[in-house]
């Protein structure tokens, strides 16, 4: 019983900053969003085929996928994907935590089946991925993935889901310049040999790799990437000068070339769109084609950076 493979866009849309408030200070991004703002994002991005939309329980507290629905709404079903997870930490304590989350997060997103569905983090892979099983069976999960896992625990999560006839298909880590760790323990050749899709999240390290902050610029104050970010703006000078120095030539922005080179690495990344100017630069991103000399230089500026951005959810790969 083998799910047929998974096909996606080049770039996903991430909703984390829509599960913000809105409220100064409440939030990761401090975003203020409105409604009718984010059905013009959906517009436009379903019209240039960038359809699939990821999610999670874990952004605002079921915030981010009631926005999302609601963007969606008037949307036919089969136009689009939802990519949304089960957060551990945030797991109930009835007979079927996983079952139980997903059944709030279809309600809040109201549709009756996600794309794809991911364990949010490995707190323990044995107890969680059977739980996955008869969700894949009932059709309300079409697709399987795990996010923050490493090698190990992938390949333990496959086990699991191949006693079943399932897989993971989908592999989603923190990826991006300053942050290749996945590709340094061979997570992403292991995709490439499975043929499993490695997403890539904070591919722009929330801001800090647009081009648009600097010391002189930093990051909104009161906002949690401001706390992480300001004070490395400085080292991150020079790369963010090269990416836009080589997004000018091709009419791109710097963030245009770090999605760019994501996509050179053969992953799929996923980018917070707020704004529907923001479609426009992911779709002139999708058309950067780097060249191995670029990227080599690209990895060479960050890692002279030698920043550290993992996440304090994030465990060492």
């Amino acid at each position: 019983m083998t799910s047929k493979a998974l096909t996606v866009p080049a770039v996903a849309l991430g909703t984390w900053a829509w599960g913000d408030s809105g409220e100064a200070g409440d939030g990761y991004f401090g975003s203020r969003l409105s409604a009718s703002g984010l059905r013009e994002v959906v517009g436009k991005a379903h019209s240039n085929g960038l359809t699939l939309w990821d999610t999670a329980v874990a952004y605002g507290m079921g915030r981010s996928e009631t926005a999302l629905a609601q963007a969606l709404a008037g949307c036919h079903r089969g136009e689009y994907q939802l990519s949304t997870k089960f957060t551990p930490q945030l797991a109930g304590d009835g007979d079927d935590p996983v079952g139980d989350m997903l059944e709030q997060s279809l309600d809040r997103m109201r549709t009756d089946y996600v794309d794809l569905f991911w364990i949010h983090d490995p707190a323990d892979v044995a107890r969680w991925t059977p739980s996955l099983i008869p969700l894949l069976r009932s059709g309300k999960v079409k697709q399987v993935g795990v996010s923050n896992h490493n090698l190990k625990e992938i390949a333990l999560a496959d086990q699991i889901l191949g006693e079943a006839g399932f897989r993971v298909e989908a592999v989603q880590n923190h990826y991006s310049l300053l942050h290749r760790s996945s590709e340094r323990a061979g997570i992403l050749a292991h995709c490439r040999e499975h043929g499993v899709r490695f997403f890539s999240y904070m591919v722009l390290e929330q801001g800090a790799l647009t081009g648009r902050y600097s010391p002189a610029h930093p990051l909104p104050e009161g906002s949690n990437r401001a706390t992480v970010y300001n004070g490395i703006l400085p080292r991150l000078q020079e790369l963010t000068d090269r990416m836009g120095a080589i997004g000018k030539d091709r009419g791109a922005s710097a963030a245009g070339v770090a999605i760019a080179w994501a996509i050179a690495k053969g992953t799929t990344p996923i980018v917070g769109v707020t704004k529907a100017d923001h479609i426009d630069g992911v779709v002139r991103a999708r058309g950067i084609e780097l060249a191995d000399e670029e990227v080599a230089e690209l990895e060479a500026l960050a890692d002279a950076a030698d920043v550290d951005t993992r996440g304090w959810w994030e465990n060492e790969m």
